[in-house]
């Protein structure tokens, strides 16, 4: 990671040091961020595998504590100062829920969190022991709400005091009796006889014996503190807080509250900042600025300087109309911007404006360091990414959401897509329009757009499954832009948009991908106003669907579309005939491919040895082409914890940026091309990385196995029977493939094994122009890896077919009737013949010899003789198929979903 692109302004921002520095802390994503803004650098505290949800700094500005919430969630406290993590505390939570609000002691000893889950807990962390139990933990009654806001008291370590909307609570940690003692009285209507409002956040008063509670209707509950014994004998003999008096403050609603050596500072929703002392009394106010709503508030830790003659102190409001000294401060605000305000002088910076809404859309410049940024707030920020400097921007008016961003091959347009429909292009250089009027053919939010290799034509796709194409035309001896045609060419989420070009004609060639497994190829040339011709339609997947594609590059005499699927497989097919060529396992990262892209490169030289960038949900990965199935060949690294949502690489190839969609980050990623060469040799050559993907290995059971299979094989296609002399071979024949997959326990349809007849018939093809009609044991353990589901079989799996074809029984379990099932068999998919059928549930249950139809002596079998209606229940569950029909068994283990596998 070498720059991140945004912040998360639902968080925090610090302070973290000043005067010849102004150093800044802030989170994107699941990282929190150490910004220098005079050196305009950034240094990465990496660690959490989810989004953080909070963080705290020290008073001393030396000390910072992270938290994230979800799986494997953790705790992290970092050395501001060099940027290490100093302790690491796992399983703060129970059931991974993670932390909700932290908060560290003004001397940095000890540690608060709450819990993010439903039933929320208090815990006191005294790291600095590097213990992995909490000093104290309490749990909080439901009914005092979800708190959400946590603070120490700064004078006395053992106080606390949260709040949620609705309730706030004060809490006395008893350190000898590791108790945490808590009060949370209900506030109403009626205490004050007033409208109290929803809670924001709490502090402790400046006089220590009260707290202030602040709410959105910009007042103030003051709560008295009782800090009696617990030994007393009353029943409130407990430390405990009361209400004292609700004081309305101001009209706007209080978002921010804190305190500043003798001041209590509020931050609003209309942007004022204002400065109270310790009786509630307004000291100074900032509201000249028209600032959108406040989100943090963060003061310098250094004082101010004494006030000279040339000082430009504002007057405070008070009779006398002294100077009101205050420290410098940063402020975060709504809309995703952060100021600093120098109080001599009253001087506002605005330091940087990042999106505040989702990023979905990012794009590279084909020849420039140029990143094109869209978010849905209507925002179109563009960047240097090798200077780290902003550049130009452009805010669309309310409602148009960028969902899309696309450069045109020369540089000089920008295609943009807005979620309702409109298309914009623009110039890359000024964001102005580029056309006289934008594009609205569409209803729904634009999700793809591409320009072919010569900018003559645009294509666009949307959520109504729709491709429309835009075309260049002289019109008054000026190139504009005009729309063409449109098509509802699929019924399902289109996946990608391609442009290509016919290597005979140099001509454009469109084509699309959908979620419902086809791959379309438009006729451009035949294409005229309001008619998208269709060139032909294929079908690229049976059972899993498609993600992505990208043209592969020319590695070999073949030219291949190469599509990624569901399943974890990487497809190619040939360019022209569509035709499946080969079948590839994929990089199985917790989640499928989504995007894809062959890595650009600089040199003549590198165009021999290609790379390919991934994208998963929330992973960004790099593999060595040509794919192979080889998994040292590729790595990844967590993007995006919450789910990316596009990806985009610098023309020359060095990065890849990623963007987080809700995380409102895009993260620039530098790409070292020698760890992963490094890694694929440790990995060994040949069959070496294969063999570990098999259970046991190379002299494991499984392997063995499949030698016995492969040369029996042989034997079985020289017939059982005869007397000839045998002759062994390397090889075994093409048509005996699928019945060695099924001998070692892989079942695949009749269009996987169609799949790998051609994978290995036209193999040399190309070369040779020779059809090959065997295959050795090398390379059918690599088909067999390659084609086999990367899991093995599931319950899960089979469970979801029963769930989409049966119906609910009286006992609340999804069941297939018999007839059904016998129906579904020899009407749907790769239906079967009632013959096929009876043989099929014969040999299952027994009834036909071993070796049948493989052996000439087993070949009088009975399979038509079976009587179904006795054998198969009259209703059929997911189990009983697995367990009964097929003779599989089910693991136990409870940790993940059950394999099943054969006897």
């Amino acid at each position: 990671m070498t720059w991140s692109f945004g912040w998360n302004s639902s968080l925090p921002v610090y302070y973290l040091r000043d005067e010849a520095q102004r150093v800044l802390l802030y989170v994107c994503a699941h990282v929190a961020v150490i910004y220098d803004v005079f050196k305009n650098d950034q240094r990465h505290l990496q660690g959490h595998p989810n989004a953080i949800s909070c963080l705290c700094v020290s008073e001393d500005r030396r000390w910072i504590a992270t938290a994230d919430k979800g799986p494997d969630c953790l705790i992290i406290i970092w050395d501001s100062f060099s940027g290490i993590p100093v302790h690491t505390i796992f399983d703060s939570c129970p059931k991974d829920c993670g932390i909700r609000a932290i908060a560290i002691t003004h001397d940095a000893k000890y540690l608060a969190t709450i819990s993010d889950a439903e039933v929320q807990q208090v815990c006191i962390w005294k790291w600095t022991l590097a213990v992995e139990k909490p000093a104290c933990t309490l749990e909080l009654n439901q009914e005092y709400g979800f708190q959400n806001y946590l603070t120490f008291n700064p004078t006395n370590n053992k106080e606390l005091v949260s709040n949620s909307k609705t309730q706030a609570i004060y809490y006395s940690w008893d350190e000898e009796r590791n108790v945490l003692i808590h009060s949370a009285p209900l506030l109403t209507e009626k205490t004050f006889n007033k409208l109290v409002g929803k809670f924001s956040q709490s502090v402790f008063h400046l006089n220590l014996t009260q707290v202030l509670s602040a709410t959105m209707e910009g007042k103030l509950v003051v709560w008295d503190i009782n800090r009696l014994l617990a030994s007393a004998s009353s029943p409130l003999g407990f430390p405990h807080i009361k209400p004292c008096k609700l004081v309305h403050l101001q009209k706007e609603g209080i978002t921010v509250l804190t305190t500043v050596d003798s001041y209590i500072v509020t931050g609003d929703i209309r942007g004022n900042i204002k400065f109270y002392d310790h009786t509630l009394s307004i000291v100074s106010w900032y509201s000249q600025f028209k600032l959108s709503t406040i989100r943090a508030l963060s003061f310098s830790k250094t004082l101010p300087a004494p006030p000279t003659e040339n000082s430009g102190f504002p007057p405070d409001c008070t009779l006398k109309g002294d100077s009101f000294i205050v420290r410098n401060f940063i402020i975060g605000t709504s809309d995703a911007t952060v100021y600093h305000l120098t109080t001599d002088g009253t001087k506002l910076e605005k330091l940087f404006v990042e999106p505040k809404g989702a990023i979905c859309a990012i794009a590279c410049h084909p020849y420039q360091p140029f990143i094109a940024i869209g978010s849905l707030c209507g925002l179109i920020k563009v960047w240097d990414y090798e200077k780290k400097t902003y550049l130009f921007s452009r805010i669309f008016e309310k409602g148009l959401g960028v969902q899309s961003l696309t450069y045109n091959p020369e540089g000089v347009l920008l295609g943009a897509g807005f979620t309702e429909g409109t298309v914009y292009i623009l110039d890359a250089m000024s964001l102005e329009n580029g056309s006289p009027e934008p594009f609205r053919y569409s209803r729904t939010s634009v999700t793809h757009i591409s320009f072919s290799h010569d900018s003559q034509y645009m294509a666009t796709a949307d959520m109504s499954f729709t491709v429309a194409v835009y075309k260049v035309i002289v019109k008054n001896g000026q190139r504009v832009w005009e729309y063409l045609a449109r098509l509802r060419s699929h019924h399902k989420n289109i996946q990608s948009l391609l442009f290509g070009v016919h290597l005979d004609s140099n001509e454009p060639r469109l084509l699309s991908l959908g979620k419902d497994r086809l791959l379309i190829e438009y006729n451009l040339l035949k294409s005229y106003k309001d008619h998208l011709e269709v060139l032909d339609i294929h079908r690229t997947d049976q059972g899993s669907y498609p993600t992505c594609m990208v043209w592969y590059p020319p590695l070999t005499r073949e030219l291949f579309l190469l599509i990624c699927n569901s399943g974890y497989k990487v497809k190619l097919f040939n360019s022209t005939t569509k035709m499946c060529r080969k079948t590839l396992l994929g990089p199985t990262y917790g989640s499928p491919i989504e995007q894809i892209q062959i890595l650009p490169v600089k040199t003549t030289s590198a165009l021999q040895k290609r790379f390919m960038v991934f994208m998963n949900r929330d992973k960004v990965g790099l593999q060595i082409l040509p794919v192979d199935g080889n998994p040292h060949k590729t790595t990844a690294i967590v993007c995006h914890p919450d789910g990316g949502a596009g990806m985009t690489l610098s023309y020359d190839g060095c990065y890849a940026f990623t963007a987080g969609g809700p995380d409102r980050s895009v993260v620039q990623w530098e790409i070292n091309l020698s760890a992963l060469e490094a890694a694929v040799s440790l990995g060994g050559e040949d069959l070496t990385p294969f063999y570990g993907l098999v259970t046991g290995g190379r002299e494991g059971k499984f392997y063995r196995e499949l030698e016995d299979y492969f040369y029996y094989s042989q034997l079985r296609s020289q017939g059982i029977d005869t007397m000839e002399t045998r002759e062994v071979s390397e090889y075994i024949c093409l048509s005996e493939l699928p019945f060695v997959m099924r001998a070692i326990g892989f079942y695949p349809s009749e269009e996987k094994i169609e799949d790998m007849f051609n994978e290995v018939k036209f193999g040399e093809y190309v070369e040779t122009g020779k059809i090959v009609d065997k295959i050795n044991l090398p390379d059918f353990l690599k088909i067999y890896i390659n084609h086999r589901p990367p899991f093995g079989n599931t319950m899960s799996g089979i469970q979801s077919s029963f769930d989409v074809l049966g119906f609910t029984n009286s006992e609340g379990k999804k069941v297939i009737r018999r007839e059904d099932f016998l129906k579904l068999l020899q009407t749907k998919g790769e239906h079967m013949t009632q013959e096929e059928m009876s043989d099929c549930f014969a040999t299952l249950f027994g009834m036909n010899p071993e070796g049948w139809k493989s052996e000439p002596a087993t070949s009088s079998f009975r399979g038509s003789e079976i009587c179904l209606e006795e054998e198969l229940p009259s209703e059929i569950t997911a189990e009983i198929f697995t367990t009964e029909i097929l003779g599989l068994t089910i693991s136990e283990d409870s940790g993940q979903d059950h394999m099943v596998s054969g006897v």
